[in-house]
């Protein structure tokens, strides 16, 4: 990975309200321990890695946002790879931060996700 590389975020249909994604999608859950599940862009495209999220791991999602690697370090957020449980996968690390810190840093990644629009999403006809 280097500053440039895409990290994409599958985005669970829940956290699309009104059409636009919550910055929910960009929070880690306490079951996470503070680290974001993002799979890294310079392994594996949009497409393939919904595919691997929705079919090979059997979880939920609607489509793909991104945020680049150089963006996480602009909010002092350290990513990682981390391919234990698939090579493809790494974290953005919240665990220095404390729960209002997290939620500002979410708002902020999603923002800028924004910018960059779907990478890939589920067709709405099915």
């Amino acid at each position: 990975m280097n500053a440039e590389t895409l990290l994409l975020r599958q985005v669970h249909p829940s956290f699309v309200q009104s059409g636009r994604v919550s910055s929910q999608a960009f929070r880690p859950t306490p079951k996470d321990g503070a680290q974001l599940s993002v799979y890294d862009g310079d392994q594996i495209s949009p497409l393939a890695a919904h595919a691997h999220y929705t079919g090979t791991l059997g979880h939920l999602s609607i489509g793909v946002m991104g945020v680049y690697v150089r963006e996480c370090a602009e909010l002092e957020l350290p990513v990682c790879p981390d391919p234990d449980p698939f090579p493809e996968h790494a974290v953005i690390d919240f665990s220095d931060l404390g729960r209002k810190a997290i939620e500002r840093k979410a708002k902020q990644l999603r923002a800028r996700a924004e910018q960059h629009d779907w990478l890939h999403r589920e067709s709405l006809t099915g």
